[in-house]
């Protein structure tokens, strides 16, 4: 699917709303990706991360790893393309965490997925997990970048869609000063903003 026809499909599940949203993050804007209106459908879930795949397919990859809870989807469909293991990360007091028994080799080729890249906070601490266990990082992948690509990895990014939305600290942001409702939708514990 051409990026075009990515931005229309997540237009026509709903999956791309405007409003007044506070970004897990921390952050706040006008608009909110809710990839699970996308991944519901299994069908669908399955055709953008086997795209996504597709560019990993010579990477001799052995894991894919992704963040609970937005990324569990994507890193199960991913793998499934790639047909290799799906571990996934947590938080535990508040930092990422591989628990559930998951086990990583030294020197394993993983590759690193996300639903929704904004500050690429939670997959940055996971590739700080992965260099600690001796992991070799292949690539960084999401369905969706929407830093417009101005959140960068050392290692090489690979989107199916680019946007370029605005996110603002709550101290400056327009929506906050016209009162206008703040909506939380987030998988994590909102108290902890």
């Amino acid at each position: 699917m051409e990026e075009k026809q990515i931005y229309e499909l997540f237009k026509e599940k709903n999956a791309l709303l405007e409003g007044h949203f506070l970004l897990t993050s921390g952050l706040h804007s006008p608009m909110y990706l809710q990839c699970a209106k996308v991944l519901q459908y299994p069908d669908i879930a399955q055709k953008l991360c086997s795209q996504l795949a597709q560019n990993y397919l010579k990477s001799n990859i052995d894991v894919v790893v992704s963040p609970a809870v937005g990324g569990l989807i994507v890193g199960h469909e991913v793998a499934r393309a790639l047909k290799v293991r799906a571990i996934f990360a947590e938080r535990v007091d508040g930092k990422m965490a591989f628990k559930r028994g998951f086990e990583l080799n030294k020197e394993d080729n993983v590759l690193v997925v996300e639903d929704v890249v904004t500050t690429g906070g939670s997959l940055n601490e996971i590739i700080q997990l992965l260099k600690e266990k001796g992991c070799n990082i292949v690539g960084v992948g999401s369905l969706v970048d929407r830093s417009g690509g101005k959140v960068k990895f050392e290692i090489e990014k690979i989107s199916l869609l680019n946007l370029d939305i605005q996110n603002y600290p709550s101290q400056s942001c327009s929506l906050c000063d016209k009162k206008t409702p703040l909506v939380y939708l987030g998988s994590r514990d909102k108290s902890t903003k």
